[in-house]
């Protein structure tokens, strides 16, 4: 079991920006510098197989991709629980002003005698017919996505100095939750609290839905780390979306940013009823290519979020050209969905040129099932989104999620599924 290691999100990235300031960085922003790499080839198995048709993409190498990022980054999750409940406890047709549907349901999730439940907020535009979908992970509860004093603010462990919610956290999120605004634009809004499914620190995997599948000892190498327990939680939500008829099953997309962009990135890969993914401002262990270490390095993400990934990961710090994957696979396992791959130009630390080399590089994956892809080697002009199955777009300012970015991602929605 790994040693408990309890640092505040806020207090790894004050240290960072003070290597910085104090001209202590040891980290790399100068691109002259990035070194040469070679990166392992998507169309090419582990026992040197190219890869040439679909049926060969689909039976031989993405299970086998799918088995190297769970035995070498994110750990192994289990299947589904035995049993799982949803109880809406909360309705109202008439919200937001009469602007939405709102539903809070309890996720409750049953294995061996033990059982784990999470809050999942719906907000629903008003119509007639089942409407698509963004479910995405929050940050602080689900209190905090709207100032709305209907929803029930987590109980969960959250990183503030007592780690209790209060009512001052009602809406302190919105700005990154634009929610009349993706309304108007014809989609819902799903959202739940990351800590309501497993705490975001280093408590040795026995906390959230680590309890429900408790290990003895140390436990293996490749158990799953927090972000792989997000994601499996990510697709527990999605077996209620898929049963609610207010909602389009086909077209339930998955957003997160920063850590819970790497994490909508690992949930489209192992979970394909997410019909479109979107990663924003992911960086290490998202979508930037990890043998680039520009900004984030895979040592750095190990050393500060060592619960993240699974033990296994470890072996890579500072040797990330020994590892067997790298993002741009990650990235061609969302084929043959959209996925959309967001920048900030301020965002030296996530490597914006790493995030878009990994659609490039992902392409031919796409190619290979008869769709268009990411096809450029330097980063497009600000605010202009790019490529076809795999977008990219890179704006102004720094690490957040704004309303231009959701304009994007409801752009790339329409551009695939067409106006809800």
């Amino acid at each position: 079991m790994r040693t408990l290691l309890l640092i505040p999100f806020c207090l790894v990235y004050v240290a960072a920006w003070s290597q910085i300031v104090n001209g202590q960085d040891e980290f790399n922003y100068d691109e002259a510098k990035v070194p040469e790499y070679l990166l392992p080839n998507v169309l090419t198995s582990q026992d040197g197989t190219n890869i040439t048709s679909a049926e060969q993409w689909h039976q031989l190498r993405r299970p086998e991709l799918v088995r190297l990022f769970q035995e070498h980054v994110y750990g192994v999750a289990p299947g589904r629980p035995q049993n799982a409940q949803y109880d809406v406890f909360e309705s109202d047709n008439s919200a937001l002003d009469g602007k939405a549907r709102r539903r809070q349901v309890k996720v409750t999730l049953q294995q061996d005698g033990k059982q784990h439940s999470f809050d999942l907020l719906l907000y629903l535009p008003q119509s007639d017919k089942p409407c698509p979908v963004f479910l995405g992970l929050n940050f602080g509860g689900n209190q905090t996505v709207q100032d709305d004093p209907a929803i029930r603010i987590t109980e969960a462990w959250i990183r503030t100095d007592d780690h209790r919610a209060t009512e001052d956290s009602r809406g302190s999120a919105a700005s990154r939750w634009p929610v009349e605004q993706i309304l108007t634009r014809g989609y819902g809004v799903a959202t739940v609290y990351c800590g309501d499914i497993d705490p975001d620190f280093d408590d040795g995997f026995e906390n959230g839905v680590h309890s429900l599948f408790p290990v003895s000892g140390e436990g293996p190498a490749d158990a799953w780390g927090t972000i792989a327990g997000w994601a499996w939680g990510l697709s527990r939500a999605v077996d209620y979306l898929t049963s609610n008829t207010e909602i389009n099953a086909d077209r339930i997309m998955v957003m997160g940013h920063s850590r819970l962009g790497k994490t909508a990135l690992w949930a489209g890969a192992i979970d394909q009823r997410f019909a479109l993914v979107i990663s924003n401002n992911s960086g290490c262990g998202g979508a930037a290519i990890s043998r680039r270490r520009f900004g984030e390095t895979v040592k750095r993400i190990n050393t500060s979020f060592p619960h993240w990934f699974n033990d296994n990961y470890l072996q890579y710090n500072d040797n990330e050209d020994a590892c067997p994957v790298d993002q741009h696979m990650l990235v061609a396992l969302m084929a043959p969905r959209p996925v959309l791959i967001c920048s900030a130009q301020e965002d030296r630390w996530a490597d914006p040129k790493g995030e878009m080399l990994a659609g490039v590089h992902a392409t031919p994956a796409y190619e290979l099932l008869g769709f268009e892809g990411l096809d450029r080697t330097e980063l497009p002009e600000l605010n202009s989104l790019v490529g076809d199955r795999i977008g990219y777009n890179i704006r102004p300012g720094k690490h957040d999620v704004m309303l231009s970015d959701w304009e994007v991602y409801c752009d790339f929605a329409d551009k695939h599924f067409g106006k809800p």
